[in-house]
Formats: structure tokens, sequence, C-alpha cells
């Protein structure tokens, strides 16, 4: 299959790979771009840093003030994330992929009362923060990057859209902001029918009621929010 990768980098070229090795021909298109906040960490000491996506963790990494983090404990959303946190962070705890899963790790691993550390996005779900604040830990967001969407339609999407016979054949889509965005600049350029066809995969139920909200049927949502479940269900 022919497939639109609308994710940002670096996980887009990552994700083309991927679908590459597996026989499909990947359209490599981000409708967001990540760029790092530059904002300074929070005053600390913290008792626990907690990572909600890859993206985060790649702006913390980035900065001189990572290295004051080191040794404290770290949780993660997921396993990818958490193994590329390791190498620079010392030991880290993962998750299954799900933010409000990932509270109750922490509350099984931390007291209440302690002070965390949340690095994430400007765009962000309210958990894990709102129930580890309700539970009585104290949360510091450091607000690391911001996903900024692309003015206009890709123009290696717009030409596949407009081949005849159609250029494309499905999507992935992994956050519901990309998705959003993805659905609004297709509807922009003349193109929505072209993109309510496609076969749309999702990376959780969360991504898909974004899809439908703006009417458009997933095709495919994965069981987890992993990436190994997301391409397990191309067909």
């Amino acid at each position: 299959m022919r497939v639109w990768v609308a994710r940002p980098e670096p996980g887009a070229a990552r994700t083309g790979e991927r679908l590459a090795a597996l026989g499909h021909l990947p359209l490599v298109a981000p409708v967001l771009v990540v760029r790092p906040t530059g904002a300074a960490l929070p005053p600390g000491p913290f008792d626990g840093l907690i990572l909600t996506s890859a993206n985060a963790l790649d702006a913390l990494l980035a900065t001189t003030e990572a290295a004051t983090l080191r040794g404290i404990p770290v949780f993660a959303v997921g396993p990818r994330t958490a193994a590329l946190a390791e190498a620079r962070l010392g030991a880290v705890t993962a998750g299954t992929g799900d933010a409000a899963a990932l509270a109750a790790i922490v509350q099984g691993s931390v007291a209440p009362g302690a002070s965390l550390l949340h690095v994430a996005g400007a765009e962000r779900k309210v958990e894990p923060a709102a129930r580890l604040t309700a539970a009585g830990y104290r949360i510091a967001t450091h607000v690391a990057y911001a996903a900024e969407a692309v003015a206009h339609l890709p123009d290696p999407v717009f030409a596949a859209f407009a081949a005849v016979p159609g250029g494309l054949d499905a999507a992935l889509h992994y956050s519901r902001r990309s998705a959003r965005v993805a659905h609004r600049l297709s509807e922009a350029a003349g193109h929505g029918g072209a993109f309510r066809a496609l076969r749309h995969y999702c990376l959780s139920d969360d991504v898909a009621a974004a899809l439908d909200q703006a009417g458009v049927a997933a095709h495919f949502v994965a069981g987890r929010p992993r990436e190994d479940d997301l391409l397990a269900g191309l067909s």
C-alpha cells in the first residue's frame, strides 16, 4: 500500500523505514513540525521525572540542564521513550503507552507529597498530571516543545491525492492533533473527499475519536498505543 505518514520528525522517517521493510510504499509528509521551546526547567529538586513523549525527551536532552536530573526516578509513558531515556538519565520505569496507566505506576513507586517534574509538549492530555495532583503529588510541568502545524497540505500529498487513479491508499495517525491537522489541510486543499476515502490507521481510540468528530471513519485502531500494534494492523 501507498501509506501517508503524517506524524512529525524524527519519528516520521523511522516509521517510513519500517513501512518500507514491510513491503509498503511510505509517503513521509509531516503536518506538524516539532520545535523546542528553550524554556528553563522549573526550580527543583525533584523526586521523580515523568516523560510522556519521545519528543519531550529529545527536547530535554538537548539542554545542559538535563544532566541535573540524572539519578532521580524516571517514568516514561512507553518502552521506546524509556529505552531512549535510559542511556542518558539512568534507570527508567516504562509504562504501556497509556498516560493514565503511567499515573498508577508512579503512585506505586513514589509516595504522595513528592515533587515530580513532568516534561511535556505545549499541547498535552490532562493525564497523568491530573490523577497525580488529585492523589497529593506536587507536579511541575516543563513545556519542552511545541508542535506547529504546517501552513499547507504537503506538496507530495497534494500530488498523490490529485493522481488518477488515487496515489494514496492509507494514512497512519499517531496523535489526535496530527489527525485533525491532516484532515483540515486536506479539506482546505480541496481534497477532503480523497482524505475520507483513505484507510485510516490510528494508534489509539483517542486518535480515532478526532477523526470520528470530523466525520471520518477509522479503518483500524491499535489495541495498545504502540507502533508495533499499529503496523501489525496494516492490510
